[in-house]
């Protein structure tokens, strides 16, 4: 990589943030609570700074539009450190992205209004370069490691031009309708701070009455919104708003059609207020363009002139068949970017890039205005989101259907051959869950044959003229990445993901861990043990040099998922009296307590945590007592105790039918405590701080339990969740043992603790303690891809297997006992894949139901929420 010298810069601080004094007594910043003034704002920052110290650190901050966020923001960039601005709303992304680049100080916010300054180093681990000022993500909230280096100069420079373009005066008031973490909503901030104007500090959204009655107390005269914020503007009546106050609008984040600017544009005429159509990247700090507003209803499809300090050329492309001079855009400023950072080492590069090479091809009008055409790469933007048509094709491909995709930023239009099953509505439908989009943003078009040339080209133009509204697709199986981010995208829900995404960033846990593992060993072949942190990019580079010979021979599968099925198999198999093989109830304590550990706290966030934890015992407890209310009905095996999930803790002696719930009733309470146990500060922090002796701390103290040296009740031994948590916790240890002598640790504690615990049961012993040697030893097995389906779909349903399989044995017991086992497991496999359905309806349910309530709250207006501080 060639280093271009670096530009001068004016102190390692940047001016605007360090220079808030000066601006006196004038208001600041005003939130539901009341104002600030800068004086007092630059008060807060101060003493931020001097918390912060003076040696020179990387900081994470979660952005957020908050007091408390943006004290930290200007307190760190006027002292000179370097900030990693991260999503405040996505724990994962900032769980990610905290693992990737090791900050010296991680901010976190906690109680309303109060932040933690996490300092985990006196002095920085890296080598900052002087002029880097600010780390930004270019793919929203996914937690991509791949950052834009921005310097003190980027940011100030930015704010400058903003602030002259848009003519921002001391007495103006900009409403925070972006979040801090977006390049567009921070160079609000940082542009009317620049000129001593206030800031309305809110994260209501404009489709809240609420939001409206602090834009207009707070006497708010800017604006700024991107493509769907103006959606929500026109569903809330806008148009007809009374706000005297309002002097401009501001418009970026992607393309807002040309009828849309034309008609906003004449709105402002009327009522008295300038549309300023923008654009810009990440990479640019954040603007590189705009259209004066007295040009925006005569040239709408115009992103207009270079901001003041920047310049366009127009650079040929081979491929791009475009007249008029078309060509890709290339921008020039003091905005554009020191460079991208991929990993820690990267901080201390100075400038490598000296133009951004937007991937836009542009032509310039006769009236001197630029206009987009088209993008070199084939890539959307639409509602914020990057997309490739040629993905969705192949996606489509994958199931089937012969489709062609085109569109523009205003949505996707896609020609797709009939098939038998398919309908325009399961087509959007599938393709909104894959890639996140709104369903209005997705044309569906069912034909007999696809559009193309005389040259048998596909006719993209024809498919584009067809653009008629419907729904959209699903992943498929080639392994590249794009078909993996669809796989990922779907299992986990997730419409943020990207190449520099893993499993553990999506907030993956042991649920789904099964089926994405099988999936992605079906697509790639031998899975490193460390796929769930590993980037999905990463992952198919790794695969890539033997995926097709590994195709047909030997698959790897893990030792968990093994654990997972062969245990669930042997407890229904010894309860139907087929074999003999117990211990695996207890051996799925310890898989359950290495999941926990790899799964559950994989985010350093402790409210992220308790909420994922508080998921999984959802997950557990209300399949069970569904269950256990059905059989209620059928049978007389439980009774009301058995239902609330309290049999176990009220009569631990009792040997019949009710003791059949022990494991999922121990397994939650064991989930309780350590949730509420870890949501104890100074504990989260000891876990943080030391991963494995934590849980071998908490596997000793379950130990005296184990031994009863403790002096409790005598209690039914092996089926309490007191007397078994040393399991659990050993499977947690296990999970966090980075080296030898730790797995041999806890080895030897298992190894000596499991034998005496069924007494007079050596072979059980024995089970437990080969399958707890297998998890710690060897986190992959060898093996077949048919085994792996089996053991996958085994796995992924052993809980559900577990509850059902106590009624439904007994059914074919009499006709034969190996009938009766392949029917238990069959059952069980059924009413997971049942629960996993009515859990995606249910999802999809509340997010229409949410969506509805955000209409009418919109539109019906109702009690105000206080816009207090997360």
């Amino acid at each position: 990589m060639t280093l271009l010298p670096a530009p001068p810069v004016g102190g390692h601080a940047l001016p605007l943030a360090r220079d808030l004094v000066l601006h006196g007594d004038r208001t600041a910043l005003v939130t539901s609570d009341g104002e600030l003034s800068y004086r007092e704002l630059a008060t807060r920052v101060e003493d931020m700074a001097r918390r912060l110290g003076p040696e020179r650190r990387l900081v994470l901050l979660p952005g957020a539009n908050t007091v408390g966020a943006l004290v930290v923001h200007l307190a760190a960039l006027s002292a000179g450190h370097a900030v990693l601005l991260v999503p405040g709303d996505h724990p994962e992304a900032a769980a990610a992205l905290t693992a990737a680049y090791d900050p010296d100080v991680v901010v976190h916010p906690e109680a309303v209004g109060e932040w933690r300054v996490e300092e985990r180093r006196p002095a920085s681990a890296h080598t900052l370069h002087p002029d880097l000022a600010l780390l930004l993500s270019t793919s929203g909230s996914t937690g991509s490691p791949k950052l834009v280096r921005l310097s003190y100069e980027n940011l100030q420079a930015n704010a400058e031009s903003i602030a002259t373009y848009l003519a921002i005066r001391d007495t103006d008031r900009a409403a925070t309708t972006l979040p801090m973490h977006y390049c567009y909503g921070l160079s609000v901030i940082h542009s009317h701070l620049l000129r001593g104007a206030g800031l309305v500090m809110t994260g209501l959204s404009v489709a809240d009455a609420c939001f409206w009655d602090l834009f207009r107390t707070a006497g708010a005269t800017a604006l700024a919104g991107v493509p769907y914020t103006f959606d929500l503007l026109d569903r809330i009546g806008f148009a007809e708003m009374d706000l005297p106050r309002l002097r401009y609008v501001t418009q970026a984040g992607g393309r807002l059609a040309p009828e849309r600017v034309r008609h906003y544009a004449e709105l402002g005429a009327r009522r008295g207020w300038d549309l300023f159509v923008m654009y810009g990247q990440t990479e640019a700090t954040a603007r590189m363009a705009y259209l004066p507003p007295a040009l925006a209803a005569e040239h709408p499809g115009a992103i207009g002139v270079p901001v003041p300090g920047g310049s366009f050329r127009l650079e040929p492309v081979e491929d791009a068949s475009h007249a008029d001079g078309a060509g890709e855009l290339v921008y020039s400023g003091p905005n554009v970017m020191l460079g991208y950072a991929h990993t820690p080492d990267d901080l201390a590069l100075g400038r490598t890039v000296d133009a951004l090479r937007t991937g836009d091809l542009a032509r310039r009008t006769e009236h001197g205005l630029y206009e987009i055409v088209g993008r070199r790469s084939r890539f959307l933007k639409i509602a914020g989101l990057r997309i490739d048509p040629q993905r969705i094709e192949a996606v489509l491909e994958r199931h089937g259907l012969a489709a062609l995709c085109s569109g523009d930023d205003e949505g996707l239009a896609l020609a797709v051959v009939r098939a038998a099953g398919w309908d325009e509505r399961r087509i959007r439908r599938s393709l909104v869950d894959e890639c996140g989009l709104p369903a209005r943003a997705v044309h569906v078009h069912l034909l007999p044959e696809l559009p193309r040339l005389p040259t048998g080209k596909p006719d993209y133009q024809a498919v584009r003229a067809l653009n008629r509204p419907a729904e959209t697709p699903l992943p498929g199986g080639d392994g590249t990445p794009d078909d993996l981010c669809a796989l990922y995208a779907r299992l986990l829900d997730r419409p943020d993901v990207t190449p520099d995404s893993s499993f553990v960033s999506l907030g993956g846990d042991s649920l789904s861990y099964v089926e994405m593992s099988l999936h992605l060993e079906q697509r790639l072949g031998k899975l490193p043990p460390n796929w769930h942190t590993t980037p999905i990019g990463e992952l198919e580079r790794r695969a890539a040099p033997h995926r097709d010979g590994d195709r047909t021979r030997w698959r790897s599968v893990e030792t968990s998922v093994v654990l997972r099925a062969v245990a669930i198999v042997c407890v229904v198999g010894s309860h139907i009296r087929l074999f003999e093989i117990r211990g695996g109830a207890h051996l799925l304590l310890a898989v359950a307590g290495f999941n926990f550990a790899r799964f559950l706290l994989s985010s350093p966030e402790r409210g992220e945590r308790t909420r994922r934890t508080a998921r999984s015992i959802a997950r557990i407890a209300v399949p069970t007592m569904a269950w256990t209310a059905f059989a209620l009905l059928i049978s007389d095996d439980y009774d009301l105790s058995n239902l609330l999930l309290v049999h176990n803790a009220l009569w631990p002696e009792d040997m019949g039918t009710g003791i059949h719930l022990w494991f999922v009733e121990a397994l939650v309470y064991i989930l309780l405590a350590l949730t509420v146990l870890l949501a104890v500060p100074a504990v989260h922090r000891l876990e943080q701080r030391s991963p494995y002796g934590l849980p071998v701390a908490l596997a000793g103290l379950g130990l005296l339990t184990r031994y009863e040296l403790l002096g409790l009740p005598a209690r039914a031994h092996i089926t309490d969740a007191v007397t078994v948590f040393w399991l659990f916790a050993l499977g947690w240890a296990a999970a966090q043992s980075r080296t030898a002598p730790q797995r041999l640790l806890v080895t030897i504690a298992a190894l000596a603790a499991v034998p005496g615990f069924f007494p007079g049961e050596p072979r059980r012993e024995l089970f437990v303690m080969a399958g707890f040697c297998l998890l710690v030893w060897f986190p992959t097995l060898p093996s077949v891809h048919r085994v792996n389906q089996a053991a996958g779909l085994l796995a992924g349903s052993s809980l559900a297997i577990y509850l059902t399989h106590w009624q439904i044995y007994p059914v074919f017991d009499g006709l034969s006992k190996h009938l009766a086992l392949v029917v238990s497991l069959a059952f069980g496999i059924g009413y997971a894949s049942a629960v996993r359905r009515l859990v995606q309806q249910v999802t999809a349910l509340r997010a229409n139901r949410g969506a509805d309530s955000l209409r009418r709250g919109a539109e019906g207006g109702g009690r105000c929420r206080a816009g207090r501080e997360p």
